[in-house]
């Protein structure tokens, strides 16, 4: 072997354990902010019932596109700029006050956008509710972008205290609150809006603090090449990130506008149950965003590839079985929410299956974005929210909230395969087909057949649910042990042992 070649191999091999290490720390924050999204979900729909926890979730639908609007781009920036800044940390004072100023005045737009016009548009959401939760608007744009900015920075465990724990924590307190004290949809909204406001006073600090341990000092005001840099890239991001949200928002919504705020909370909660799901895609995306920019800019196009590969076969290995699990016992786990949501299990399962598809992928979109190919992006996502409101129009006044989920996974697997593609002619960079498949079948055959099995002669009951879950999860560890070396699964054991 040359040195060449030997230095890549240790330059991969490092990769591979720094996304471990990393992805560790992102998973147990992604799995904290999960948990907690999900037991919000529970005290909304538990508390108002299908058709004002419709409401609530129309809510967060909208304040969620609104605030992927207001950041203008900027937290991709973030991520995408300042691991660039490392050899030329005098840019990196301004490059953060820049975005933090610009997702600012862009989160004052937004709000109001969504207090002044949205109320007379016809948007079944309440105006009152609409008009106090923007005030949150710009307070929340900040946040988050401070938060992609202490990520790209290297500050992970802050991003993850912040943002995965602290946030979801103060917003499932503040909803109990509500729940206990007033328990009307107006005061459920503010409780889920309120703590972005002091998310975004914590968010700055952390930065702040960040920024000023940085040698050599820098002034704070960018220069037009850096400002021309930035917005450059943001332009396009912006268009790509409110289309994206679009994509997993705006489904709440037209639901509601065709079918009802009965049937729009049905929805709600499945959908919520598939984003309870993306612990795993989060983690990584996390982790390998920061990473592919750097390694991208530096021309590393073997260990970009090597990183790509490993981390799609992560994601199917310990994602799908999520998705396989809720799909088998949809009936069952949407009780939860209340016995008005059993309904929409059939909505549930396709959903399921189109992320699972969708996961084959790999995290290709971080790798598209993080090229600066922003605008090839955000075209993908105009073409692809096109499709997904033609298709809902067409599928919910017929098939109800289960047309709503087709339109949904068709559009989720057109976005996939247009990026793939992309990123192919433009990086030269080829998802690993028979990898994920081959990474597919594992859980497939270690959780879907016992738990389909279980179903079918036991019924969707907590016990048969319990046992699935224990059957698939030792099946997984005792595969994980015997043949795990395969997908790199040691580099990711060692690395939970270490944050251990």
């Amino acid at each position: 072997m040359t040195a060449a070649a030997t230095t890549s191999a240790d330059d991969g091999a490092a990769d591979r354990r720094r996304l471990a290490r990393g992805g560790a720390l992102s998973f147990v924050g992604s799995a904290v902010s999960a948990g907690l999204g999900f037991a919000a979900t529970i005290v909304i729909t538990r508390t108002l019932g299908d058709d004002g926890a419709g409401q609530v979730l129309q809510l967060v639908a909208v304040l969620t596109i609104a605030l992927s609007f207001g950041r203008l781009g900027m937290d991709s920036v973030g991520v995408w700029l300042l691991p660039r800044l490392e050899a030329d940390p005098a840019h990196v004072r301004p490059a953060v006050l820049l975005q933090l100023a610009v997702a600012l005045a862009g989160g004052l737009v937004a709000g109001l956008v969504v207090a002044v016009l949205l109320p007379r548009v016809g948007i079944p959401v309440d105006a009152t509710l609409l008009r106090l939760s923007a005030v949150a608007l710009p307070f929340g744009c900040v946040a988050l972008v401070a938060l992609a900015a202490l990520r790209g920075l290297g500050g992970l465990r802050g991003y993850v205290v912040i943002g995965s724990v602290a946030l979801p924590v103060v917003r499932v307190i503040a909803l109990l609150a509500a729940a206990v004290l007033v328990a009307t949809p107006l005061a459920l909204g503010l409780a889920w809006a309120v703590p972005l406001i002091v998310v975004a006073v914590v968010a700055v600090a952390a930065l702040l603090w960040r920024v000023g341990r940085l040698r050599p000092a820098s002034g704070w005001l960018p220069d037009r090449a850096l400002a021309r840099q930035s917005l450059g890239y943001a332009a396009p991001r912006t268009l790509s990130a409110v289309l994206e949200q679009g994509l997993l928002w705006l489904d709440v919504l037209l639901v509601g506008l065709l079918a009802g705020s009965a049937a729009a909370g049905d929805y709600g909660a499945a959908s919520r149950l598939i984003a309870a799901g993306l612990i795993i895609d989060t983690a990584l995306r996390v982790v390998v965003s920061p990473r592919f920019s750097a390694l991208l800019h530096e021309g590393r196009r073997a260990e970009t590839q090597a990183l790509y590969r490993t981390a799609a076969g992560w994601l199917v290995v310990f994602s799908s079985p999520v998705y396989i699990v809720l799909a088998i016992f949809g009936p069952l786990v949407l009780t939860w929410f209340g016995d008005d949501f059993d309904d929409a299990a059939p909505a549930l399962a396709v959903l399921c299956a189109g992320a699972i598809v969708t996961f084959l992928a790999g995290n290709v979109h971080s790798l598209l974005l993080m090229s600066g190919r922003s605008g090839w992006a955000a075209a993908n996502k105009a073409v692809v929210l096109a499709l997904n409101v033609a298709a809902n129009l067409l599928l919910v006044p017929l098939l109800g909230i289960t047309g709503s989920a087709i339109a949904w996974a068709g559009a989720m697997l057109l976005d996939a395969v247009l990026a793939s593609l992309q990123v192919r002619l433009l990086l030269g960079i080829r998802p690993h087909l028979g990898h994920v498949l081959g990474a597919l079948a594992v859980p497939l055959a270690l959780v879907g057949i016992p738990g389909g099995a279980l179903r079918v002669a036991l019924g969707a009951t907590p016990f048969s649910l319990a046992l699935s879950v224990l059957i698939g999860g030792v099946a997984l560890l005792v595969w994980a042990r015997v043949d795990g070396r395969r997908h790199q699964l040691d580099e990711l054991v060692a690395a939970f042992r270490r944050q251990g």
